[in-house]
């Protein structure tokens, strides 16, 4: 059979040679290059791969069967025989097959079962500037391979966009090659601001228009399934693009509907899909795209452990592949839903999967390869640190791995083709003699969701389970057909798929050793499902906060928040079986289990009397509390224990509030006054500094013996503020910065300490008769401020050099005072007088 010419045939001899002569080869070549389909023919045909298989990786599903439907085409043989692919529970491959497409994760699970990779000459990389983990991981287990046990194996790292330089250094310093393509001119065109809106309605304005002004396919990049079928309600709303064929493009279509893009029609396409098009897939007779600039990608949410999805905007890379493909066959058009400003802020790449998402699964993979340290691993670039620990923390949880490595658990649950999580659900529902049913719980949660609409709107039921729920609808569907369940519309054809790897996991399942049976004879298949959620789910136990409220605290303090769609309306225990961000404190939990006080492991559960302030009482408790790590399951009031003192934590809690917890009175805050004044004037005494605010110094002390706010606010301050003093400090305190002063007249007068100034006396004239010099304080080095009062006891004279008076200003005072009190004595002489007592009240 004579092919058509593709730009990678001029580079094949150079990639031959070069990997005749060297164990590895890097090779640059834009997408429809024609590497993938020309490139593993060629190797087989010049022997390299000696008597073994060339393997060739793809990072999808669909990409692996297109890739060894078109080489078996080109070669002219029928699709399993020397041209094969395997991809996830199917396999279209013979003992005759010599050129193996497969997806990476598959290879990582040959890689399990034979570590040596014998039977395999050469291992093909293609696509790898899509850098999926699991193409991280295949391609670093391959090279310790390569540079362990087996120096004849060659590796082929192909890539569209990826700058081969540090793979090639990484390999060795390995050859690159370089094709160039071929391609058409495309006239790129941008939007002349930044958009608005939603993006479907955007995305099929541009469609209507390309379609208009181009005459072949048009393929528009979307970010997820849901825009691809909003973009095609409103392409058939508006009924501007003829009869054209509509047609979706993502991972979970189903096989007939992908293929069916891929093979040529009597009609233009419109073709809407994610980015499986962008280099995986080659659509001829594409002259237009429409690029909305999203895409969605896993990242790892470091606080909950778990990938999810999230929209970004796509690296620089990546749009101009996806622009690459409308000038395949023909001048093209692609019309990029931003603008320029905006595609000059683009990053150049994006990250690869290793750096943002969960590693659980190939951290297990490894362990059963016999890695023991993940993190000096010989990764082509080497994950976080904190994302292999976090990996191995679940691992260990789930039982998987312990101290020497995989455990017997962990390696019977890496044969399973699932997240760690469901393996180990499976393998829990297998030992109670439920397997099946849990295989159904565990495809449900495995691949795409069959269930359209209602997943929004609020459950009108109430059940332990939002997985039961689901299972009983498939199993409802499965024998009837039936279609419409509580937690909306089946699509039929996604069903039939959970059905499928539901009976593969089920043959998996069977294969293994027969194992030790756990629970009770004839224990309910529902619970069954719940046990084996809960051992997968048990890092994400969540208690609710009140009955039947939807917010609970999960493992670890966070808060979560049941979805209105989630039935688990009553279950005070659940697992959050899946948790998506929302931007707030608490995170969203669409599908839920529930989980009995029962099945949690008796000696996981600690129980404490916890001490501690409670606000809402005011006044420091014990509670009993029972703990699953940081998890409270239940807590009751008890009494405090002996050998605890409240007095810290009461302190400290009337700290956070003390203006409404503690004021001073008049006498404490004259006994405060007091002190700072001689502290200020006979450092030497040493008195305590009580700042600005002393009821916060005075706490430790007022909160002595006492254990509620209403204690607090009846304790004494004076005593407490005394307590505070030594005696020696104490006593000088009332020696030298008294209460009150004895007067000549005999009366102990009172002294009001003010800050910054001389304590005050006030005292009429006639008590001081006979008195030469003015009293002092603080060891002599402070007079006090007389305020010397007439007989109407107002202040007739201020002064702190009473000599002065006598001689100066009492001789002026006196006439006045005389006239006005001419019953009061006013000697001329007021040294030699006898000073007059103060009547009681006068």
């Amino acid at each position: 059979m004579t092919l058509p010419p593709l730009p990678i045939d001029a580079i094949l001899p150079e990639l031959l040679s070069s990997l005749a002569e060297r164990p590895a080869v890097v090779l640059q070549a834009p997408a429809g290059a024609g590497k993938t389909t020309r490139v593993p023919p060629a190797i087989l045909d010049a022997g390299l791969a000696a008597s073994g298989q060339v393997v060739v990786l793809q990072p999808r599903r669909l990409a692996a069967r297109a890739a060894a439907a078109r080489i078996a085409a080109e070669r002219g043989g029928r699709l399993g025989d020397e041209i094969g692919y395997q991809v996830r529970f199917e396999r279209q491959a013979s003992r005759a097959t010599r050129i193996l497409a497969v997806t990476d994760g598959l290879f990582v699970r040959m890689l399990a079962d034979d570590p040596f990779l014998e039977g395999i000459g050469v291992v093909v990389f293609d696509e790898f500037h899509e850098r999926s983990i699991q193409t991280d991981l295949a391609l670093a287990m391959t090279r310790r391979v390569q540079l362990e046990v087996r120096p004849e194996l060659k590796i082929v790292v192909m890539s569209a966009t990826l700058a081969p330089e540090p793979i090639a250094a990484w390999l060795g310093d390995c050859p690159i090659v370089r094709s160039q393509g071929r391609t058409f001119p495309v006239e790129v065109r941008y939007l002349p601001h930044s958009p608005q809106g939603p993006t479907a309605p955007l995305v099929a304005r541009g469609v209507e228009k390309l379609f208009g002004e181009t005459g072949g396919h048009v393929l528009a990049f979307l970010p997820g399934v849901a825009e691809i079928r909003q973009t095609e309600r409103e392409l058939l709303h508006g009924g501007r693009v003829g009869d054209a064929d509509l047609m979706p493009l993502y991972a979970d279509l189903p096989l007939d509907q992908q293929q069916a893009v891929l093979e040529p029609g009597r009609r233009r396409k419109i073709v809407l899909a994610t980015n499986v098009a962008e280099t995986s897939l080659t659509i001829e007779g594409v002259t237009a795209v429409v690029d909305s600039g999203l895409a969605r990608v896993l990242r790892v949410d470091p606080a909950l452990g778990i990938d999810r999805l999230e929209s970004t905007r796509i690296s620089r890379a990546s749009a101009d592949q996806r622009c690459g493909r409308a000038g395949r066959t023909s001048p093209g058009v692609c019309l990029r839903l931003w603008s320029e400003r905006e595609q000059a802020g683009l990053r150049d790449f994006e990250s690869p999967e290793i750096a943002r998402v969960d590693l659980s699964g190939p951290a297990l993979e490894l362990l059963c390869w016999g890695e023991t340290d993940l993190e000096h691993f010989g990764w082509y670039e080497a994950p976080p640190a904190s994302s292999i620990e976090q990996s191995l923390r679940l691992l260990r949880r789930l039982g998987a791995c312990g101290q020497n490595g995989a455990t017997e658990l962990g390696r019977q649950m890496s044969r399973l083709p699932v997240h760690p999580r469901l393996a180990r659900a499976l393998i829990e529902g297998h030992t109670r003699g439920q397997g099946p049913r849990v295989a159904l719980a565990c495809a449900l949660l495995s691949d795409r969701d069959p269930f359209r609409g209602g997943r929004h709107d609020e459950s009108r039921h109430t059940s332990p389970s939002d997985i039961l729920d689901r299972v009983a609808a498939i199993e409802a569907f499965d024998r009837s057909g039936t279609r419409h369940s509580d937690v909306g519309q089946l699509d039929a054809a996604a069903a039939k798929a959970v059905l499928r790897t539901r009976k593969q996991l089920v043959r998996l399942l069977n294969d293994m050793p027969a194992p030790a049976k756990k629970g009770t004879a004839g224990e309910p298949a529902d619970e069954v499902v719940l046990r084996s959620l809960f051992v997968a789910f048990a890092d994400r136990l969540a208690r609710r906060r009140e009955p039947n409220s939807p917010r609970a605290v999960m493992l670890g303090g966070r808060g979560v928040r049941l979805s209105r769609a989630s039935a688990v309306r009553d279950a005070p225990l659940f697992v959050c079986v899946s948790l998506s961000e929302t931007g707030k404190s608490e995170s969203l939990v669409p599908l839920a289990s529930a989980v009995e006080r029962d099945w949690l492991p008796a000696d996981s559960l600690q129980v404490s009397v916890d001490v501690e302030f409670d606000r809402s009482r005011e006044r420091v408790v014990a509670v009993r509390r029972t703990r699953l790590d940081d998890l409270v399951l239940d807590e009751a009031m008890t009494s405090l224990p002996g050998d605890v003192d409240p007095a810290p934590l009461l302190a400290a809690a009337a700290a956070e509030q003390l203006e409404r917890t503690l004021c001073l009175d008049d006498d404490a805050t004259h006994f405060v006054t007091r002190i700072r004044f001689l502290r200020q004037w006979m450092p030497e005494l040493e008195l305590p500094d009580l700042g600005d605010d002393p009821l916060r110094r005075m706490l430790p002390w007022l909160a002595m013996g006492r254990q509620s706010f209403e204690e607090l606010r009846r304790a004494p301050v004076v005593p407490a503020l005394e307590a505070m003093l030594s005696g020696p400090q104490l006593a000088a305190l009332q020696r030298e910065a008294p209460e009150r002063l004895r007067v000549p007249s005999g009366r102990m007068a009172p002294l009001r300490y003010e800050p910054g100034q001389s304590p005050i006396l006030a005292v009429k004239i006639q008590e001081m008769f006979g008195l030469r010099e003015t009293p002092r304080v603080a060891g002599g080095r402070v007079p006090v401020l007389l305020h010397l009062l007439a007989p109407n006891m107002r202040p007739q004279q201020v002064t702190a050099d009473l000599a002065s008076f006598w001689k100066n200003a009492y001789p002026i005072v006196r006439k006045e005072l005389k006239r006005r009190y001419s019953k009061h004595p006013w000697p001329e002489d007021p040294l030699a007088a006898r000073p007059k007592p103060t009547k009681p009240g006068g």
